[in-house]
């Protein structure tokens, strides 16, 4: 993956920050656990959007936020943050097509970090 795609799917300066600080090994365990629980992140949201539960929606969206950046999923992060934020005017019309972003972009997103870590280690 060229490094501009690179820059678009991970925070690149965060994760070099927690590499020097921790180490590669150590910041890769924690994406492993960050894997086992993506999936309920994303079922979350998904049960939410189906059941047009903005708040619940808007909420568990938060928590991925959180979780996502802490890893450095860049990508991820910023959809879980447009995700969040059910007041702003452009929420309604575009939740959906977010949601599919990450639906789409999350597995993939999360090899790309494992496989940039895996590299550092």
């Amino acid at each position: 993956m060229a490094t501009t795609e690179l820059e678009t799917v991970l925070d690149l300066n965060t994760l070099e920050q927690y590499i020097s600080a921790i180490g590669a090994a150590t910041l890769l365990k924690s994406v492993v656990l960050f894997e086992q629980l993506m999936p309920e992140y994303v079922g979350s949201l998904v049960k939410a959007s189906e059941a047009s539960d903005k708040d619940t929606l808007c909420a568990e969206a938060h928590k991925f936020k959180g979780a996502a950046g802490s890893v450095g999923l860049k990508r991820i992060q910023q959809l879980a943050q447009k995700l969040q934020h059910g007041e702003e005017a452009s929420w309604e019309t575009e939740n959906q097509a977010w949601l599919a972003e990450v639906v789409e972009h999350a597995e993939a997103d999360l090899q790309q970090l494992k496989l940039f870590l895996e590299a550092k280690s």
